[in-house]
């Protein structure tokens, strides 16, 4: 990869994190990279192109680091609940560091309907996204059993999406790991 390319992929992700995908220029990506506006589209053809592209490397950027954090070693005296509440801990810690790749991907999906390729690149995320949340969670290998993945897998999803909304809009009210933990055990007990 040519060095006006590694470097306007760099100045891309920049501009995601201060400005987002919506309010971010060509101009702003040129300046962030140090090159000409005609740089973009030799390398990516458009500003969108490059923008989906950064934002694409960014998420995959936060998956590997998220994987690291969740197959980190746990206790293995430790309960279902425990290594449960470990876990989310875990993810819960990535919030504040990726609160601006969080953000961007917020606005994405409120853009959703205007942004066809994304929308398929969010949709194949979110298949591979449910078979590793399922894999972490509940040790499910999705190739024997890709239904029970798909199903836990979703559930976790809808978690983790529902989570980082809470925290996203009230950081200071939205439920921690212990909570989460104590209302999957109530709802395990009917109560």
């Amino acid at each position: 990869m040519g060095k006006n390319r590694e470097d306007l992929l760099a100045g891309a992700k920049r501009c995601l994190i201060e400005k987002g995908y919506t309010r971010t220029t060509a101009r702003d990506i040129a300046n962030a990279a140090g090159v000409s506006l005609a740089a973009i589209g030799y390398h990516f053809g458009s500003k969108e192109t490059l923008l989906n592209e950064a934002l694409f490397e960014s998420m995959k950027e936060w998956g590997d680091s998220l994987e690291a954090a969740l197959t980190g070693e746990t206790d293995q005296d430790a309960t279902p609940m425990e290594r449960f509440e470990t876990v989310w801990r875990r993810v819960m810690d990535t919030f504040e560091e990726l609160r601006p790749l969080w953000v961007t991907q917020f606005e994405i999906v409120g853009q959703i309907d205007h942004l066809p390729e994304m929308r398929e690149h969010l949709a194949a995320g979110l298949q591979a996204a449910r078979f590793g949340l399922a894999e972490v969670f509940s040790q499910i290998d999705p190739a024997a059993e890709p239904e029970r993945a798909r199903v836990l897998g979703s559930f976790y999803q809808a978690m983790l999406s529902g989570l980082l909304m809470q925290w996203l809009v009230d950081p200071a009210s939205a439920p921690t790991a212990r909570d989460v933990t104590e209302a999957m055990s109530l709802i395990s007990r009917g109560t």
